[in-house]
């Protein structure tokens, strides 16, 4: 079973930077597509960007411009750098791998607290 930690939240000022990691248990990056999702209070998770296994990345309009999804396999770790981020962006944001073939092995990490506020 894959096994996803996210770190790097917390509070930043709006305009502010802060870059997420989402360290996974094993070698994953050659079979499974990774995501960023995010929850606000009374909001519905949105995904955020994804990157599949060749490298393909996507956004959403929210954060197109703002964030970038990346990886290092070498530490097997993904990445969210979040720029010029603003007070809307405040949610839970949550990491996702998603076998690229076996599409129901999908797992979710545990969610860091990202707080965009003066």
């Amino acid at each position: 079973q894959v096994q996803l930690v996210e770190s790097g939240g917390g509070l930043v000022q709006p305009g502010g930077s802060l870059r997420l990691s989402c360290a996974a248990s094993g070698s994953i990056f050659s079979n499974y597509a990774m995501s960023w999702y995010r929850q606000a209070p009374g909001k519905q998770r949105e995904l955020v960007a994804g990157l599949t296994t060749f490298g393909s990345t996507n956004y959403a309009d929210s954060v197109k411009g703002r964030f970038t999804i990346s990886r290092d396999n070498a530490k097997n770790t993904v990445y969210l750098q979040m720029n010029s981020l603003k007070p809307e962006d405040t949610a839970v944001y949550i990491c996702n791998a998603q076998h690229r073939v076996w599409k129901h092995m999908t797992y979710w990490g545990q969610g860091t607290q990202v707080t965009v506020s003066s």
